[in-house]
This record gives C-alpha cells, sequence and structure tokens, in this order.
C-alpha cells in the first residue's frame, strides 16, 4: 500500500481525482465451435484508473472482441474497448478441433458508482459485433475484493510525459529475472523502449507516453521452453511453445500477471523474457512479448507491439504457424490487410500512391521460392537443436537478400494492394512491399499502418493540438 501511496500523492488533482480500476476475471471455455463464459471473480485494483475519460467510448471498430458496460438502469453507454484474446487464437488451432481448454481473461474499466451492465461481444461470420455473454456487475456488493496482491517490487519509471489520463500509459514487465538480475531488466527495458520510439508513428508521439518498469523476482533465471524439456514457475509465467509453435511466447497465468500488472498504471503491456533464443507473440489489447537478448529483439518487440497495441495483422505468409488456413475469404477487421473483394473500395485507397495498380505487381514468385528455402532450414535448426548463433546467421542472410527482392521493385515504398497476407499466398492483401509487419528486413511501418497506430495513440491520449 506505500506504493500506491506515494503514487497518489506524486499524482495531479485529475488524477487523485480518478475512480479507481474495477477487474472482471472470468473464464472462457471452449471447443469446436462452443463457448462458454464463467465469472471467477471481482476486483478493485489499487491504482486509480489511467484512462483518457474524454475518450470512453472506443469507435475504431478493433479486436475480435468488444465489452460494453451500461449504467444498469438508464443503459446508458459508459465505457467500451475491443480487444483480442488467446481463446480467439486457440480456436482457430487443429487443437482446438480435438478436446475442450479454458483460459484465463480479464475486462478493466472504471470504478462504477453503481451497479452495471456488462456485455460481451464477437465478431460473427460477417464480422459483425453480436452479443455472447451478458451479465451485472455491483460494485458495492461483498464478493467484490480489493486486497491488495504481493509486491512485484519497486515501480520504474521509464518515461514520464504527464499526467495518465492525458497520456499512453505502456508497462514493461520482466519475466524470468532473478533479484540479481533486477539491474539487466533496467537496461533491457531502456535499450528496447528507445527503440520502440526511433520508429514512426512513436518517434513523433513520444510525448503522448508514459512507460513504466516492473520486474517481479523469479527463482530461476529465464522462462519454461518445453519443446526442450526446460520448464520454469516465472511470476508472469511467460512460456515458448505457446501453441505448438517454438517461437511464439505467451503467459497462460491471467491471474499471476494482472495482479502483478496492478501495481503500475497501464493500458498496454510489454513483457521482456529473460534470454536469448529467437521469440515473442502479441495479441491486441492483451500483451506482447520479447525474448530480450535475443539478436532480433528490436525487431521482435516493435513487430509485435504492432499487434499488440494497434490489432496489425501478420503480412508474412511463408512461415510455420499453428493456426489452420482460413476456409473462406471474409474481409478482415485488421486495418493492414484486406481480401480485396471491390478493388475500387479498398480500405485505404486515400493512401494508394498515384498511378498504381491494384492489385499491384510484385517479385511474389520470387520472393517465395527464396523464402520458403529459408524456412526448411529454419526447421532442421530447430530440429537437431543447435545452436541459436546458427539461426541468428540464417536470418542475417534472409534479411539481405529479401531487402534486395524487396527494395529494388518497381512498386517498391509504394501503398497499393500486394497478394500474400495473413499467412495465406492467396486471397489477402497488404498495403506495401514490405514492412516491419512483414519481413524483419530494417524497414518502417508502411503508411497504413501507421496510420493505424496513430489512431490508437489518439483514443489514449490527449496530446498537444495537431
Amino acid at each position: 500500500m506505500r506504493l500506491v501511496a506515494l503514487l497518489l500523492l506524486a499524482a495531479s488533482p485529475a488524477i487523485a481525482a480518478a475512480p479507481r480500476t474495477f477487474r472482471v476475471d472470468y473464464f472462457h471455455t471452449g471447443s469446436d465451435g462452443k463457448e462458454i463464459f464463467s465469472l471467477d471473480r471481482l476486483v478493485v485494483e489499487p491504482l486509480p484508473w489511467p484512462g483518457n475519460p474524454a475518450r470512453p467510448v472506443d469507435d475504431t471498430d478493433s479486436g475480435k472482441y468488444r465489452f460494453l458496460v451500461r449504467d444498469a438502469t438508464s443503459k446508458s453507454l459508459l465505457y467500451s474497448r475491443g480487444f483480442s484474446s488467446i481463446f480467439g487464437e486457440w480456436e482457430d488451432t487443429q487443437d482446438a478441433k480435438e478436446r475442450a481448454r479454458t483460459f484465463e481473461e480479464s475486462l478493466r474499466f472504471p470504478l462504477p458508482a453503481g451497479p452495471v451492465e456488462v456485455t460481451l461481444e464477437k465478431r460473427d461470420r460477417a464480422n459483425a459485433f453480436v452479443p455472447v455473454w451478458t451479465f451485472k456487475v455491483d460494485p458495492k456488493d461483498q464478493t467484490v475484493s480489493d486486497a491488495v496482491p504481493d509486491s512485484p517490487g519497486p515501480l520504474i519509471p521509464l518515461l514520464k510525459s504527464g499526467p495518465s489520463e492525458s497520456k499512453v500509459d505502456l508497462l514493461i514487465l520482466g519475466d524470468g529475472y532473478t533479484k540479481a538480475q533486477r539491474g539487466k531488466f533496467e537496461k533491457d527495458a531502456k535499450r528496447l523502449v528507445s527503440i520502440l520510439f526511433s520508429q514512426s508513428p512513436f518517434k513523433e508521439r513520444k510525448q503522448d507516453f508514459n512507460v513504466w518498469g516492473l520486474c517481479p523476482e523469479s527463482r530461476e533465471s529465464g522462462i519454461s521452453r518445453p519443446s526442450t524439456g526446460v520448464h520454469r514457475r516465472s511470476r508472469i509465467g511467460a512460456t515458448y511453445d505457446a501453441f505448438g509453435s517454438e517461437r511464439y511466447v505467451l503467459t497462460f497465468d491471467n491471474r499471476s500477471f494482472r495482479d502483478v500488472a496492478s501495481f503500475a498504471p497501464y493500458e498496454f503491456v510489454e513483457i521482456l523474457v529473460n534470454g536469448n533464443t529467437y521469440g515473442g507473440g502479441g495479441i491486441f489489447a492483451l500483451y506482447s512479448t520479447v525474448a530480450a537478448d535475443s539478436l532480433w529483439a528490436p525487431y521482435v518487440f516493435v513487430h509485435e507491439f504492432g499487434h499488440h497495441f494497434a490489432g496489425l495483422a501478420d503480412e508474412y505468409y511463408t512461415s510455420d504457424t499453428a493456426l489452420l488456413a482460413a476456409t473462406e475469404r471474409l474481409e478482415p477487421w485488421e486495418p493492414n490487410v484486406t481480401a480485396l473483394k471491390d478493388p475500387a473500395q479498398l480500405k485505404w485507397k486515400s493512401l494508394v500512391s498515384p498511378g498504381t495498380p491494384v492489385p499491384t505487381p510484385w517479385r511474389k514468385e520470387e520472393f517465395e521460392t527464396f523464402s520458403r528455402a529459408v524456412q526448411a532450414e529454419r526447421r532442421k535448426i530447430r530440429a537437431d537443436r543447435r545452436p541459436e548463433s546458427e539461426m541468428d546467421a540464417l536470418f542475417t542472410r534472409e534479411m539481405k537478400e529479401v531487402t534486395r527482392i524487396l527494395g529494388t521493385d518497381q512498386s517498391s515504398g509504394k501503398v497499393g494492394a500486394f497478394e500474400g497476407a495473413m499467412y495465406e499466398a492467396r486471397g489477402y492483401f497488404r498495403p506495401q512491399e514490405d514492412c516491419i509487419m512483414f519481413t524483419r528486413d530494417e524497414v518502417p511501418f508502411c503508411r497504413v499502418c501507421q496510420a493505424a497506430l496513430s489512431r490508437i495513440i489518439d483514443l489514449y491520449s490527449r496530446g498537444p493540438a495537431r
């Protein structure tokens, strides 16, 4: 509680007057098209709500799911946010066709003054939101707990630009760092945060962010990597091999993750895992992850944060993935990919470079031939458990050649509609030939991705007039 008191005393009057943060923890269970939701616990977190009071309603139409909080009596809309979830990814894997699983999830919103009705919605086959679960919450119910969890350690201010209510609050969480490695975490966090703010549009909008750090102590250095027989009980619970993908890093321990995170004002979370094996992950409005010591950490951090922050889709399609191939080509909700049902109605048509044909020709066959050979070598390196340095050397060779292919084409740097995206070689299109969401090349976010990222910054911040 001492940490909470210090934060409140240091806050501006506006933040001090903000409501506390209310959290609904629930279980999301399902298999093969069936879903069941059940309440776990109701929590009042230690700190005030950090959000922008001028933008309580999400108008970005983002996420596979959305939740809405309404006054229980008047039904007036108090708060809403779109989001995606681990369940939402898992249901598109083969595992979901064969067995049921339960995942822990949470909804966070300002502590209401009285009873509210919460509605959880999911996109249907036409990508429209439809209700899947509605329940009522009374914040004065005796089951609502304001008990403070065990402290994860001191809160580290990495970037302070102003009061939380007018800034995007990003939390950097360390996992797999021992007590003796706390200093290493702080160095890792500062290094990667500086890389994030070297990229547009974050570079230009740095003053709209606060960045905080927390590093709960782990008994052992590193995190779980089940494919090699390594298992750890780290505080956040991050692990490689999520859904059987050797590079995919997630935590399935939502309770512990949320309890630790509650000691910081946050809207977005990046989990730094202490290790050098290539890997990471990102889920919109949940969290993103990166292996801090990987040679490719700068790329992975920024790429996965794009997923987490703005719901950007993966644009690559030659790498292995645990997700099953799409059975039909619906128009995706993600802002940087399209099924291009009608080229005249391209969702980013205002950004298309003058004179650029849609669809846009590119050196697709040459890229695919080279990339698939790289993927075969990549699989063998992992199967043989060869040193990480061999994977780094492979990726370095790949980056050099792919940069040549994609950077010397007649459409290089132009906005159009390039076929190949969302793990599919056919039927989905991306905005530019190359982008952080497509390759590990040293390229920026494309113009469409930058616009999507800026829209989310606007939702959470109240920066100076532009």
